[in-house]
């Protein structure tokens, strides 16, 4: 019974999460509000209000969810693998789990999509404590200790810059970019030393 009580909540959530980035594309980000959401989805104000603080917890929850099942992919890599292809495959896992490989959006739908990671409230809203749990993984998979050693936070600080650079990559690319190509790029360019560009290479 709780097992179908949680799956009730994760429905709920997502359908909030997903209502939220529905109006954002079609009405612009700043014409979206927690009542306009909650419409959408099909609850109240208050139903809202126990699953997120506001609009932009809404928005982020998708991207807050596909950190967090990243990291238990990567928890489910063979331990013997590089641990490079082991990041870049965790990552994208989710991705295109939820087909977001095949996605390429339209330029408006860009356009919202760049004003939402700009806003503080968007880059605030992935917890540390995610982060975290993707330190103390990198340091189990690779025999360091979190909280003296450098080497998992600087991993962990890495693979978050990939991320940046690919989603700036992404909302700036003309013509559109599928993410996991330039997650992927970003990804093979850590793993080989980021060695300096070829002169007119995309991997800048």
């Amino acid at each position: 019974m709780a097992g179908l009580r949680e799956r009730k909540k994760l429905d709920t959530r997502k359908a909030l999460s997903d209502a939220a980035l529905e109006l954002a594309f079609e009405r612009g980000l700043d014409n979206v509000t927690r009542d306009d959401i909650a419409a959408r989805a099909g609850v109240s104000l208050r139903t809202f209000s126990n699953y997120f603080t506001g609009k932009y917890d809404a928005l982020a929850y998708r991207q807050v969810e596909r950190v967090r099942r990243s990291l238990d992919a990567l928890r489910a890599r063979p331990s013997d693998e590089p641990l490079w292809a082991a990041i870049t495959a965790a990552v994208l896992a989710p991705l295109e789990d939820d087909g977001a490989a095949a996605t390429v959006p339209s330029p408006e739908q860009l356009g919202e999509v760049r004003k939402l990671l700009l806003t503080p409230e968007a880059r605030a809203a992935v917890s540390k404590e995610v982060f975290a749990d993707w330190v103390e993984a990198i340091a189990a998979r690779t025999g360091t200790d979190p909280d003296r050693d450098m080497y998992p936070r600087l991993v962990v600080g890495v693979i978050r810059a990939v991320a940046e650079a690919a989603l700036d990559n992404y909302v700036h690319a003309d013509p559109p970019v599928h993410i996991t190509t330039l997650l992927r790029r970003g990804f093979a360019a850590v793993a080989a030393g980021l060695p300096a560009p070829v002169t007119g290479s995309t991997t800048s």
